[in-house]
Parts: C-alpha cells; sequence; structure tokens
C-alpha cells in the first residue's frame, strides 16, 4: 500500500492504517488463550504460604520496649520494609523477641496480642492494619447485627485475648458482610524503606490514594522514600496510568503542573517541557538505564509499566550524562513485574474518532516459593483519530522476567513496539518578520498531506541482577540495548503571514539508531560510631550509532493553515531503507561516580555528598565518504551535594546542588545546520524546599535555579546556535493523596522567571527565555460517589500563561486552560471483576498554541477527544 519510497500508500483523504498488526493480534491471543485454558489455573495457582513466607532464619534479641521501636529493629535487621499508621501502634508495649526465627514469623510474634494484623505486599514489605474487632472498639461502636469480625490474630498466631475470643465467638454466628466503617490514617509512615542497596523486588508502595508512589529510583542511590529524598521527585503508578487511559507518556505528565509537552498533538512523538527547559525523550530511562525505552522521533506506550518517575533538576550525580543533553531532569520507566496473586486482565479501548483496540496483561509466578515470575503485556490499536484524516496504527508487545532467591535476584525484558501514524501533524515555525502569533485553527485541522506518513519500530532488551556480598552490602550490574527504525515523508511547514499562508519543505527520508548501556556498582551501609553511612559506587556506559538518508526537499507555497491544500502525491525516487542509510554518527559517554550519604539522629539529618567524572565523546560523519567531519571527547569531574533534616516526623527540610557535564545541543532537522552537534556544556542547580506528609496528603514547595547555555534557531538565518545563557528561577508546590475517604487529589503549581543573560552584545540581555510560560497550574480530582458503590468521577484542569515565541519578546504566545473529565464504574458480571472507564480529553474544544523550545516552532492542541475502556479480571 506505499508508493514512492516505499511502495505503493493510499492517497485518499481518509485513510485506512495498513496492516501490520496481525502478528500482534495472533501472539497476544494465543498468549491469552494459552494462559486461561491450556494452562489449568490450579497448575500455576498462587499459594499465600510459599509466596509470603521468607524462609531465612535470623537470630533476634529484641528487649521489651514500645511496639514502634520493636519493629524499627525488625526492619533494620531483616531489610523488611514496614508501612503503618502511628496511631495503630501509639501506646502500645511489646514483650520484645528472643530466638530464631524466620522474618515473618518474628512479625507475627511482636504483633501477637496487639489488636495489630499485616499484609504482604510484596517480597520485601508489609503493610500494618488493625483487626476489625480493635477497629470498632476504638470508635467505642457495637457491631451492627449482620456484622461478621473473623479472627484475624489467629490466623497470625493462636494465641489471643480472651476479649477478642468473645468478639469472635459472636462474629462466628454471622456470615454476612461486615458493613464499611470508614476510619482514616493520621499518618502513613515508612519505616527503613528497604536499604538503598537492595534495589530489584523493592517497589516502594503507593501513597494514600494510590496515584502516587511513596518512593522512587534516585538513580545511583537505589529506591528512596519521598521524605528522605532531597530532590523533588514523582513517581505516578499504574493504577493512575490506567484509570486515566493513558497511551504515552504526554498523556501521564500531563498530571504534573511543572511538565508540558511541546510537540504538536498529532506529530507521534512525545518531548517536553520542564522546568523551562527542554526535556528530550531520548534521555528516559528504563529501569535506571539509557537507551532501552522508544524515544528519538516516538512515543512510549505505557500499558506495560507499573511506574513513571519524574526527577527535576540536573541529576548527572545520579543518573549519569543524559543521551540528548537534557538538564531539566530525568524520567525513569518501571517495568511491569509478576505478583504473588496472578493476573489476567483483558481491556477493550476506543478512542475516537474510530480506533479500536485492546490490551493483554498477564502475570505468574513459578517455582518453589514464587521466586519466577513471567508478566506478558500486548497491545494494539489501529483506526482513524479525531485530527482530520489521521489515521494511527500502533502495536506492542513485551516479556518481563525475574527471578527473586535470598541473596541473588535479577530481571530481564524484552519488547517491541511499532507506530505507523499517516498524515503526522508536525509543529510549524513563523517567518521572520511577522508581528504577531497567528490565530490558532480549530484543533482537529490537519494541515498535512494526506500521503505524509512516519512509521517507527522499536526493539529492545535488558537485563539488571544484583548479588548481596553480606547482608550490608550489594553488587548490581545491568546491561542492554535497543534499535530503532524509521521511515518518513513529512514537511517542514513555515506560516509566511497573519493570514495563516503556509509554505512546507518536504523531507522524506529513513534513519536508524543503535544503542547500547551498561552500568556496574556496588552499595553497601556501615556505621562509624553514632553516624550510619550508605555508601555507593557506581560505573555507566552508554553508546550510540545513529544513520540517516534523504533526498531532495521541494518547497510548496501558497498552503493554509486555516483551509488545508492538497497537491498530489510527490515522487522523490528511491530511498534506502533505515538498514541502508549511511552513518552519521557515533557517541560515547562514560561515568564514574562515588557518594556516601550520612544520617545521625534516626535518619533524621542525612546528607548526601560525592562527585562524578563523566567523559563525553562524539563523531559525525560524513555520509557519502564515512569521513569524521568532526569530533570532540571532553571530560569532566562535578560535584554534587544534598541535605535532609527533618525536625519533625511529618516535615522534611531539603536543599541540593549538583553539577553535571551534558552532552552538547544538536540542530534540529528543520535547521539549515541541521545535525550540526555543539561541545558539551556544564549545568549547575541550586534548590532547597520543603515536604509534609501529613499521612494520607503529602506535598512538596521546592525552590530553584538552574543555568544551562542557551540554543536557539534564528528565524532570519534558519541557522542554530549556542549565545549566552538562559537562567531559570523558579517556585513549584506539588499535592497528591486522599483528603478524606473516596477524595483523591493530584496537581500543584509552578511559577519561573527565565532570564536570557551573557548574551552576545547584550543583544535581548534580560529577556524572557522563549517557550517559558511564567505560570503553570493543573489541579487534578477523584471523587467516590456515595450514592453509587463503585463510581467514580474524575476532573483534570490545566493552566499555562502566555510565554514569548522569540528571544527579541516581539511574538507572544496566547495562554490557554484546558478541561478533562472521567468517571469509572467498577462492578463484577458472572464473578468477573469488571471497570468501564469513560474520559473526555480537551471537553470544550480549546484551541491553542504551544512552543516548541530551541525548535523556534509552535504546536496545535489537540481536539476534544473520547475515551472508553472495559477491563475484565480473570
Amino acid at each position: 500500500m506505499k508508493s514512492g519510497l516505499y511502495g505503493e500508500r493510499k492517497t485518499t483523504l481518509l485513510q485506512e492504517p495498513r496492516r501490520h498488526g496481525f502478528p500482534f493480534l495472533i501472539l497476544n491471543l494465543l498468549f491469552f488463550f494459552a494462559v486461561n485454558i491450556a494452562i489449568p489455573h490450579t497448575a500455576i495457582a498462587h499459594n499465600p504460604t510459599t509466596s509470603k513466607v521468607d524462609k531465612a532464619v535470623y537470630s533476634f534479641d529484641i528487649p521489651p520496649q514500645p511496639l514502634e521501636n520493636a519493629l524499627s529493629q525488625l526492619a533494620a535487621q531483616t531489610r523488611l520494609q514496614v508501612i503503618y499508621d502511628s496511631e495503630l501502634v501509639r501506646n502500645i508495649e511489646s514483650p520484645g523477641l528472643k530466638g530464631s526465627h524466620s522474618r515473618q514469623k518474628a512479625l507475627d510474634l511482636l504483633l501477637t496480642g496487639s489488636g495489630v494484623d499485616y499484609q504482604m505486599t510484596g517480597a520485601n514489605s508489609a503493610t500494618l492494619k488493625e483487626t476489625r474487632y480493635r477497629k470498632y472498639t476504638q470508635l467505642n461502636l457495637e457491631p451492627a447485627e449482620d456484622d461478621e469480625m473473623p479472627d484475624l490474630m489467629a490466623q497470625n498466631n493462636n494465641e489471643t485475648t480472651e476479649k477478642q475470643k468473645t468478639g469472635n465467638e459472636k462474629a462466628s454466628k454471622k456470615s454476612i458482610e461486615m458493613k464499611p466503617i470508614h476510619v482514616i490514617a493520621d499518618k502513613q509512615k515508612i519505616l527503613h524503606m528497604p536499604t538503598p542497596h537492595v534495589e530489584l523486588g523493592n517497589l516502594p508502595p503507593a501513597y494514600a490514594g494510590d496515584q502516587v508512589a511513596i518512593g522512587s529510583k534516585m538513580g545511583i542511590l537505589g529506591n528512596r522514600a519521598f521524605m528522605d529524598t532531597p530532590f523533588n521527585q514523582t513517581a505516578f503508578t499504574a493504577k493512575l496510568l490506567q484509570d486515566q487511559q493513558a497511551r504515552s507518556l504526554a498523556d501521564v505528565l500531563n498530571n504534573d503542573p511543572s511538565v508540558r509537552r511541546q510537540f504538536s498533538a498529532g506529530s507521534g512523538i512525545d518531548q517536553f517541557n520542564l522546568r523551562g527547559f527542554l526535556l528530550s525523550n531520548q534521555d528516559t530511562s528504563f529501569g535506571g538505564l539509557y537507551g532501552i525505552a522508544p524515544g528519538a522521533g516516538n512515543v512510549m506506550a505505557v500499558e506495560s509499566l507499573e511506574r513513571v518517575e519524574v526527577i527535576k533538576g540536573p541529576s548527572a550525580l545520579l543518573f549519569g550524562a543524559a543521551p540528548a543533553g537534557s538538564v531539566a531532569g530525568r524520567i525513569n520507566l518501571v517495568p511491569k513485574r509478576a505478583k504473588d496473586e496472578p493476573i489476567t486482565q483483558l481491556n477493550l479501548q476506543y478512542v475516537s474518532d474510530s480506533q479500536f483496540g485492546g490490551h493483554i496483561d498477564i502475570g505468574r509466578r513459578f517455582g518453589a516459593e514464587n521466586r519466577f515470575g513471567v508478566r506478558f503485556n500486548g497491545v494494539y490499536r489501529d483506526g482513524n483519530l479525531a485530527i482530520d484524516r489521521q489515521s494511527q496504527e500502533f502495536g506492542v508487545t513485551t516479556l518481563g522476567f525475574d527471578y527473586r532467591a535470598e541473596r541473588f535476584r535479577v530481571d530481564f525484558d524484552l519488547g517491541y513496539q511499532l507506530q505507523d501514524l499517516n498524515s503526522d501533524r508536525r509543529s510549524i515555525g513563523l517567518a521572520g518578520g511577522l508581528m504577531v502569533v497567528p490565530t490558532p485553527p480549530d484543533s482537529s485541522t490537519n494541515w498535512s498531506q494526506p500521503w505524509n506518513f512516519t512509521e517507527t519500530k522499536h526493539a529492545y532488551g535488558a537485563m539488571r541482577g544484583e548479588f548481596d556480598l553480606t547482608e550490608n552490602w550489594t553488587a548490581n550490574v545491568g546491561f542492554g540495548g535497543s534499535i530503532r527504525r524509521n521511515s518518513t515523508k513529512n514537511d517542514n511547514a513555515t506560516v509566511q503571514d497573519a493570514l495563516g499562508t503556509l509554505t512546507s519543505q518536504f523531507f522524506p527520508g529513513s534513519s536508524y539508531d543503535d544503542y547500547s548501556s551498561g552500568q556496574a556498582g556496588l552499595r553497601g551501609t556501615f556505621n562509624t560510631g553514632f553516624v550510619h553511612h550508605s555508601f555507593v559506587l557506581a560505573g555507566s556506559k552508554y553508546w550510540q550509532e545513529s544513520g540517516s538518508v534523504s533526498t531532495n526537499r521541494p518547497n510548496i507555497p501558497n498552503l493554509s493553515i486555516y483551509n488545508p491544500v492538497f497537491v498530489p502525491e510527490i515522487d522523490f525516487g528511491l530511498l534506502a531503507s533505515p538498514e541502508g542509510a549511511p552513518r552519521t554518527r557515533e557517541s560515547e559517554l562514560s561515568s564514574l561516580a562515588l557518594a556516601d550519604t550520612v544520617s545521625i539522629l534516626d535518619e533524621r539529618v542525612q546528607l548526601t555528598a560525592g562527585f562524578i567524572w563523566q567523559q563525553v565523546e562524539n563523531e559525525n560523519f560524513d555520509r557519502t565518504t564515512q569521513n569524521v567531519t568532526s569530533s570532540y571527547n571532553e571530560y569532566a569531574l562535578s560535584p554534587g551535594a544534598a541535605l535532609v533534616v527533618r525536625p519533625w516526623e511529618f516535615v522534611s527540610l531539603y536543599a541540593n546542588f549538583i553539577q553535571g557535564l551534558t552532552q552538547g545541543n544538536t540542530a534540529p532537522d528543520v535547521a539549515a545546520n541541521a545535525g550540526e552537534i555543539f561541545a558539551p556544556t556544564k549545568t549547575e542547580q541550586y534548590e532547597a524546599g520543603l515536604k509534609f506528609d501529613f499521612g494520607n496528603v503529602a506535598a512538596t514547595l521546592s525552590f530553584f535555579q538552574i543555568s544551562q547555555p542557551n540554543a536557539f534557531t534564528d528565524p532570519d538565518t534558519n541557522i542554530f546556535s549556542v549565545n549566552g545563557e538562559q537562567r531559570n528561577r523558579g517556585m513549584e508546590i506539588q499535592t497528591f493523596g486522599e483528603v478524606t475517604r473516596g477524595v483523591r487529589i493530584l496537581g500543584g503549581l509552578s511559577l519561573i522567571d527565565a532570564e536570557l543573560t551573557q548574551t552576545q552584545g547584550g543583544t535581548n540581555e534580560g529577556n524572557e527565555a522563549p517557550g517559558v510560560p511564567p505560570v503553570q497550574l493543573n489541579l487534578g480530582g477523584e471523587w467516590d460517589t456515595p450514592f453509587l458503590p463503585g463510581f467514580t468521577l474524575r476532573a483534570l484542569v490545566a493552566y499555562t500563561s502566555s510565554n514569548f515565541y522569540d528571544p527579541a519578546n516581539t511574538l507572544e504566545i496566547p495562554s490557554w486552560t484546558r478541561l478533562d473529565l472521567g468517571a469509572r464504574y467498577a462492578t463484577q458480571a458472572y464473578g468477573v471483576p469488571i471497570t468501564i472507564r469513560a474520559n473526555v480529553e480537551n471537553v470544550a474544544d480549546a484551541d491553542y498554541w504551544s512552543a516548541v523550545q530551541g525548535d523556534r516552532r509552535i504546536g496545535l492542541s489537540a481536539p476534544r477527544t473520547f475515551l472508553l475502556s472495559s477491563s475484565f479480571n480473570f
């Protein structure tokens, strides 16, 4: 069905997508039926006894003391994460514990007779909770006549108090479900989040509301709790992603007030503005490894992800040099893993105008103590989108394996992603001399030619392993790679006047990228007197080879963004396939980091200090001769320091200073010097802030300053260059949690003063940096309705203030506001749990521009879009 470059393609205005998806459908359906029909559930059923019992035996000598202190000793000795509400254990004394026990048996014994129960929430984590009997006694209530109070304590140990026995005898005569009692905890506390040197199988649990996690991976420092992290970070959960029907990273990051999507909706590319700086999708790590996740010129599917972690500000010390040179922060993706309970979920999807698809998610654990896990995710969508004449075929297949032994843990991931986008709508430029930014057209308008297309294929694999050398020291290693193949027939459009007259220059071509990366390290803890140390030594290597080929670029004048004009398909002749494209660039990034977190006063004061040695090597090649046309080899030693002080249990004060060597900017494809790579630059950040954890609601207040050399494309010469410095000073407020039973919030405010300094000849000195909105506001919420159990309403409002298009501050992009609404209903049919979700994005169908920073282009908003899905949990 392709023509010209890639064979015959359909040229009708309303295109039918090509059918790459048949293999996806066959593979996904075979896997689904194999698990649910060919393999009996009884053969792979979860064994609650073996899966949750840690067989290792520890020698305990815990003296009688308050239960809270006893739990602290247990957690520290066994690396068991214990999560609980402060009021739950207040004024409870523990008789202590002596002898040799497994850590779960030890927890059983410590809680015996306390009225406190627990639930294992992971291989290394347990959440404490009240027995149902204790809930009634604390509220001075008597159970309703039809309430049942099972003997939960007896499930842990056969020892119960006489009072509990009496209550349980009464309950044993009843068999009707207990009526809900609403108890809101005052404080959710993390006790010794498993030592950072253990990372695999140690996912931080979700915070109240289940939209954001209580911690995230902080690069070489490992998983850290939210209140113990001296940086501004947010980890969005898989539940949030599914409830919002997210299809890509852009949908997830719509929840963050510090982030805005940069490329035009409908471009098939995810790229972001974070803290007023470009955050390239190529700088997204997968399980901490760069070069794995689908990045450059693509979107990243999120159905196979457990977490999307956003760390704000330069973080070279934590993650090493970013491949594309982003200084705004990092995005880390955490893939799904098989859980103790079997997972079999089928999700049917609809996206307006007429795109249909589905998602299969299957997870199982096998072997002794459920040590081996497999998680499969398959996604396929195909059909017409809400933008005129645009269609998309999208497919994803991933497999995640993991093995959990007492001293050894390993993860392995394989994935393949295809995106075939027809008539993709790219961002557009503004010609020099324009005095006003044109009014945005209807957001469904598509000025792209109906025969334009972009097809991107991405395959990847990654492995990570950990081995406990001793109880307190762990060695880790990780490596992986990916290949990206891209074919496109697209255009670079520029608006010539306020009437929306458009001139398009076409650039059909093919490209490839091959990536590989690896890392190795050593983490451990030790004490020097009353000072506790968490030490880390880590090294990493990243390699990339890229190539591309393109043909002549004819201009087509007198087009329009308001009334699109279509021309017959242009014959560009034959081009090489992506595999046959000539090499144009090779890059290598190397780093060696050392850091130590020292803490005192039961970790209420934590100081992290370290340095990173970085080397950035780059070579550019002539497409014809393959001779090196330019190269550099730069290295630097950069320090970093961060402080956390917790004067009260619910308050954390933090500060950080961090420097790093960043790979130089690359001139965009639309620039006259496209592909030119500039020398590495040094960036630095100062940040200070406060964090509050009120048990069910948490918040972060941050103040920061980031400085980076300024890069932009001159509108008169169309040459991309680096000139002066951009200094961003800002404040952020972010909050999340469950304010009361059934009411959840997620949102915040970002204020930024972005200024151009040290400019050449003083030109534009002191002006606002282009593409940086001074105000960004997000307000999101969910409400579980009391009048219909299982029915939830949600809303998200996003506001972005006006900002300038150019360094001279002559062209202003107007402010915009977007409203998203949604609802979901959880029920059962024939014993199968079902959740139906319906969302509307951009309810008011607002039309607005967003700036593409550094590229001197603007992108058009997405039109009103309807999403509908149904999830079936078998």
